[in-house]
């Protein structure tokens, strides 16, 4: 096995101290500018590369943040929008030269937890904290710690949920408690990288109400996540707003799953004047939902009309070709990563706002039969 170069194989060949080297690497003075450069030139042709263990240790950065997800396992795999936001996150980190350390949970307990291991341990910087929870326990464990973070889709200041939703047989993000024992409080550094659930919201009922929809129900993912709620708040008001009644217009909630979208889309078109119309939390939903409709001799569009909430090749492949909400996903990854590198980098947290998804009709989408709207 190669051994690692070391800052005595570096002095010896830069013809210094052991001192020097350290100063030079850790841009201290005490050398010259052109011994400096010498340094590092020999450090990069030996493959030096810093000790992140040794670094946290004499409290100095770990060069390394981090990510949980706190969701079923097996609603991971198949998801398209976790792939494009860490993709996002990624192209900033790797060219800041700063790891990502990743990690899956079961539940939110499970993710305080691993938290504070990490704050012990001196593994990360800072966190990136995706799926904000309605009553979130995990700012003030964060505050406790003093550990910077981004929450990536945070609700707008003191959202709090409407009317319950009608129950999916999926389990919930799990528990919610407090943050436990832990460490004196700290400065808490939470900055946010939010997106516009309300205006994409908007943008799906313009469309399919003037389609001439008017029974619609909602495909939804977590109850429990602060971003199904807004879209189901969204959901009721832009519903009122064009004067349909929870009776024609609802959500029902899911895990993600295409399992469970595939589920909620049978028991809502098996009831008594079912939906013209659904509108489903993510791609893979939606195209369990386009197979049950084609399972059942129901096409769409011609008696139902088909929305996904995120845009994938999925959508633009199956038969017919899925109206979407595009958006930039890899983007929205990209913007908290460059948050958080700011904050670590000493600047003030903050809120970023994401670029608006813009809905694109296809042909999952037409007017619904005359009688059924009459």
């Amino acid at each position: 096995m190669a051994r690692r170069p070391t800052i005595k194989d570096i002095a010896r060949q830069a013809g210094v101290s052991e001192s020097a080297v350290s100063f030079a690497l850790n841009d201290r003075p005490g050398v010259s500018q052109d011994t400096r450069a010498r340094i590092r030139r020999v450090a990069e042709e030996l493959g030096w590369q810093p000790n992140s263990a040794a670094r946290a240790l004499s409290g100095e950065r770990s060069g390394a943040v981090g990510l949980v997800l706190a969701r079923p396992a097996h609603t991971l795999g198949v998801e398209s929008f976790f792939l494009q936001l860490v993709s996002g996150i990624q192209e900033v980190l790797s060219a800041a030269r700063t790891a990502l350390l990743f990690q899956v949970v079961e539940d939110i307990d499970a993710e305080c937890a691993v938290y504070r291991r990490w704050w012990a341990e001196r593994r990360v910087d800072g966190v990136l904290v995706v799926d904000p929870r309605m009553r979130d326990p995990r700012p003030a464990l964060l505050g406790q710690l003093g550990l910077p973070a981004v929450t990536i889709g945070e609700p707008e200041t003191g959202t709090e949920p409407g009317p319950g939703p009608e129950s999916g047989p999926g389990p919930g993000p799990g528990p919610e408690s407090g943050p436990g024992p832990g460490p004196e409080p700290g400065p808490a550094v939470v900055s946010s990288v939010r997106a516009d659930d309300a205006g994409a919201m908007a943008q799906v009922l313009d469309h399919l109400h003037g389609l001439g929809h008017r029974r619609i129900v909602h495909i939804a993912g977590l109850p429990g996540l602060a971003h199904t709620v807004r879209r189901m708040d969204s959901l009721r008001t832009e519903a009122a707003r064009r004067g349909l009644g929870p009776d024609q217009v609802r959500s029902v909630v899911t895990d993600y799953s295409d399992a469970e979208g595939a589920a909620a889309t049978r028991r809502v078109l098996a009831e008594p004047g079912p939906p013209t119309a659904l509108v489903y939390d993510n791609d893979v939903m939606a195209v369990a939902g386009s197979a049950v409709a084609a399972e059942l001799g129901i096409p769409v569009p011609g008696r139902l009309s088909i929305v996904a909430w995120d845009d994938s090749a999925l959508c633009r492949v199956t038969h017919p070709r899925l109206t979407a909400l595009v958006r930039d996903t890899a983007g929205f990854g990209r913007l908290a990563a460059e948050e958080l590198l700011a904050v670590l980098a000493g600047g003030p947290p903050g809120v970023r706002i994401s670029e608006q998804p813009r809905l694109e009709p296809r042909e999952s989408t037409a007017p619904p039969p005359a009688h059924t709207e009459s």
